[in-house]
């Protein structure tokens, strides 16, 4: 967990990056994609069915970014929030693309040097819970892709929905209700 950064810390980083991305200064690019990519990438993760096409999202994402700076209004939920409405769109595309394919298995999960048990273990672990998320409601998973694994704050993730900053915390800790009842029933457990 050392290696993530703080959101407050990470939102300042991309507000200071601000001025010297939009003159397209490339080490300030450079230090935009080093700050954003944990998020976004986690994001596409989410949504899509591979690493490889999460990769590609983000690369997508920066390369649409770059391409359109000089219409970027830095207000609201500033540059991290217009960034990642950038990436929900890449993300749509990539799914509608997805959808007019046959889809293929990507087995593309590290054994991380655990036992064969723990390994079971912990595959056991992340399909109840990927069970118990794809059981949600979309508008449920989306919020919490943007909250959770986007850390994005409730006022940048209620410009993207289209929610107030309340509306989003209170719909969030439903979600994570409706989430862990969810992974309870998979599971068994009380």
């Amino acid at each position: 967990m050392d290696d993530v950064p703080d959101r407050r810390t990470l939102n300042g980083d991309v507000a200071a990056l601000t001025s010297g991305v939009v003159a397209r200064d490339p080490d300030s690019w450079e230090e935009l994609y080093r700050c954003m990519h944990p998020g976004l990438f986690g994001y596409a993760r989410r949504r899509l069915p591979h690493t490889v096409a999460a990769d590609d999202a983000v690369s997508e994402t920066m390369t649409r970014a770059l391409n359109r700076i000089d219409g970027f209004e830095p207000q609201g939920s500033g540059l991290n929030g217009w960034l990642f409405g950038i990436m929900r769109n890449v993300v749509l595309e990539a799914q509608r693309a997805a959808a007019r394919q046959v889809p293929s298995e990507i087995a593309d999960q590290p054994d991380n040097g655990q036992l064969p048990g723990e390994r079971l273990e912990d595959l056991e672990q992340q399909g109840a819970m990927r069970s118990a998320f794809t059981a949600l409601r979309p508008e449920d998973r989306e919020l919490l892709e943007l909250r959770v694994v986007g850390q994005m704050s409730g006022e940048a993730a209620g410009e993207i929905l289209g929610m107030k900053p309340g509306a989003v915390r209170m719909a969030q800790m439903r979600a994570l209700d409706r989430l862990r009842h969810g992974f309870q029933e998979v599971t068994g457990a009380d």
